[in-house]
């Protein structure tokens, strides 16, 4: 545990809150007089979205307002004193919302299987509903950048897509917008953080516990590559960040039909001399090297 006092302490405070400060400038996911409804579960990240987003309604430039609101799934032996507890302690507006999807998962879904693409549904509808009642304006989510890489190789290894979790998104119906303000946060520095908070956790009886998830594989792989690969996972995210969609194969997304060398476009273009900083990662020289030249 570290002091709150300390340097190392208070490193790891400014760092999240400075990259939860960036990802809701960068994506533009607070704005002047929004109502911001923020998802408590009672587990490490969104305990840490509350904390910071109460900190840059404090310092920011913006004026906007918070709700914490707790789905009560029913789940047996659920602790309901704790959030409530630790809510008034904080003296902000919040809901705990009741409905049993416990029951519902686990008659739904068949023993050993995993539970998750059911209950999210289920929650995701309730959230939503919810938030309308209350009228905000945003839905905060407690995703993180690790979650995110996650989904990408989900996505990948599983559906056969390239795709990740939106730092920002508008609901289907087009009725609610949702934001992920921990996205440049690591799950690492959330953890460190929360236990050093000493924030009271809930485990999660209905999903966190399963030993099956293919998400556990995942964030075991990562993992892995971090320990033998260090900076490779950062490396991976700002990959996110930097798509040449004409580099890649969807049709959809580039119209490589009419593509000759008469098209007019804007993209990265012709990469037989690569940028340095991509030549030092993929050949360990500063040196441009032509495509023509690499056996």
């Amino acid at each position: 545990m570290l002091a709150k006092t300390s340097n190392t302490f208070k490193k790891l405070q400014k760092r999240i809150r400075r990259q939860t400060g960036k990802a809701v400038i960068d994506f533009n996911m607070i704005e002047d007089g929004d109502r911001v409804m923020v998802c408590l579960s009672g587990g490490k990240d969104s305990y840490t979205l509350l904390d910071a987003l109460l900190y840059l309604q404090r310092v920011a430039p913006i004026s906007f307002s918070i709700v914490a609101v707790n789905l009560d799934q029913k789940q047996p032996g659920f602790p309901e004193h704790i959030l409530p507890n630790y809510l008034n302690e904080l003296s902000i507006e919040f809901l705990i919302v009741e409905e049993d999807t416990y029951s519902i998962v686990k008659e739904k879904i068949p023993k050993g299987k995993t539970t998750c693409s059911l209950c999210s549904r289920l929650r995701r509808g309730i959230l939503y509903r919810t938030a309308t009642e209350l009228r905000a304006t945003k839905i905060a989510l407690g995703h993180h950048r690790d979650d995110m890489l996650e989904t990408l190789f989900l996505n990948m290894f599983h559906g056969g897509r390239l795709k990740s979790m939106p730092a920002k998104l508008v609901s289907d119906d087009g009725k609610h917008t949702v934001i992920r303000p921990l996205a440049y946060c690591t799950e690492k520095d959330i953890a460190k953080y929360a236990q050093n908070m000493e924030f009271p956790i809930i485990p999660c009886n209905l999903c966190g516990s399963q030993e099956n998830l293919q998400r556990k594989v995942i964030k075991q792989m990562l993992n892995d590559w971090e320990a033998k690969f260090p900076g490779r996972v950062e490396s991976m995210f700002s990959a996110l960040q930097n798509v040449t969609p004409s580099h890649l194969l969807d049709r959809g997304l580039f119209d490589f039909e009419n593509l000759n060398t008469t098209f007019d476009y804007k993209s990265n273009g012709d990469r037989a001399f690569d940028t340095d900083l991509q030549k030092k990662r993929e050949f360990g020289t500063d040196e441009k090297i032509s495509i023509l030249e690499v056996k």
